[in-house]
């Protein structure tokens, strides 16, 4: 269930330009864990984008 949730949260962040606020509204979240989620989806971001430029 975790992992779930995680994915979730993950394809949100990912769908929403990593927006702590929608994080945080739509999940529930404290301010610190969505911009922590935010960041982390950032990340994931910018690490797929440097394996596979345009």
């Amino acid at each position: 269930m975790e992992q779930l949730r995680v994915d979730q949260q993950l394809e949100e962040a990912l769908t929403h330009d990593s927006d702590p606020l929608h994080f945080a509204e739509g999940f529930g979240l404290d301010e610190k864990t969505a911009m922590r989620c935010a960041d982390s989806a950032r990340a994931l971001l910018e690490q797929a984008a440097e394996q596979h430029p345009r």
